[in-house]
């Protein structure tokens, strides 16, 4: 069984900085594509940032990019989300996924995904 647990959310000043940490357990992450998706109160689910299996492509949403690094440790089985200059819009509920052997532009929907974390509270006070 495949379980993917997300941390490092918490409440941080607007231009702050965190970094979500998402380990894997059940699955080595380097048969994984991994992905970072966020939901804000009243919204869809949306596509943050993804990392193609082998680890040779990123995606961003045009809302983080220059912002916001994916980056994963197989060492350690864990995936991360660096980010920085945080804006008071980025506030939402962080998930993290993993999609076995993804790669390519279809990382950016979350129909794609086969396993989900449980989610981690990111909140930016402006």
């Amino acid at each position: 069984q495949v379980q993917l647990v997300e941390s490092g959310g918490g409440l941080v000043q607007a231009g702050g900085s965190l970094r979500l940490y998402c380990a894997v357990a059940g699955r080595t992450i380097n048969t994984l594509a991994m992905a970072w998706f966020r939901q804000a109160p009243g919204k869809e689910r949306e596509f943050v940032a993804a990392m193609s299996w082998n680890g040779d492509s990123t995606y961003y949403t045009e809302f983080v990019k220059g912002r916001f690094i994916i980056s994963r440790d197989n060492a350690k089985n864990t995936a991360y989300l660096q980010m920085d200059s945080l804006k008071p819009e980025d506030t939402a509920v962080y998930y993290c996924a993993g999609d076995r052997w993804g790669s390519g532009l279809r990382l950016q929907s979350r129909e794609e995904y086969d396993y989900w974390g449980q989610g981690t509270q990111v909140t930016v006070s402006s």
